[in-house]
């Protein structure tokens, strides 16, 4: 069975995976290797090159601030980017032999397309926290924050479309929750 972890920015999917890491599930992050692959790959900065203009990669690095510019000025050119890079993600994925995978934009993307995923987990947290968490880890204002946060797909939306649900409040015991998806899993994965 393949599962599929998301959630908005500042949710706290990362810190859930972390949680399931140290009960020896392994998940396949995807912005970690999308990066990877955006430094590794000849066939993916040579796209990215012809997409964006010589100047996204410099000495074969790529400079984030020119690539962070071309995707907040139109949406046309984030389908553009992802066109690039979600289609090695999802290879790389597949030849990855894990069964748990984590994307932020799983629906905002279609990235769920591109790859079988049987089970959705949405992480959720209160609007407030979430700004909180993405303002002290990146050490970005409220309104950047916000316009990040607002070029996703709505967390009720995301939430709907998905199967199961981690409240990540810092209120509710997160490790009683994954106890129970856990069961929850176990028994659909018994029933099949």
């Amino acid at each position: 069975m393949i599962i599929a972890i998301t959630g908005g920015i500042g949710s706290g999917k990362s810190y859930v995976c972390q949680i399931l890491a140290m009960r020896g599930i392994k998940v396949y992050d995807c912005d970690a290797h999308a990066k990877l692959l955006m430094r590794t790959s000849i066939q993916l900065q040579k796209n990215l090159k012809l997409l964006v203009g010589e100047h996204v990669y410099k000495e074969g690095v790529l400079q984030k601030a020119v690539l962070a510019d071309y995707l907040l000025r139109d949406d046309a050119h984030v389908q553009a980017v992802n066109n690039i890079i979600h289609p090695a993600v999802a290879r790389d994925f597949e030849q990855s032999g894990m069964s748990w995978i984590e994307s932020a934009i799983l629906f905002d993307s279609r990235f769920y397309e591109r790859t079988h995923i049987d089970k959705v987990v949405c992480v959720t947290a209160p609007m407030e926290v979430r700004i909180q968490r993405v303002m002290q880890r990146d050490a970005i204002s409220r309104e950047k924050t916000l316009d990040w946060i607002n070029r996703q797909l709505p967390q009720e939306e995301v939430l709907k479309r998905s199967d199961y649900e981690i409240i990540n409040d810092g209120i509710q015991s997160l490790d009683q929750q994954i106890d129970f998806l856990l069961t929850q899993l176990s028994s659909t994965e018994n029933r099949s």
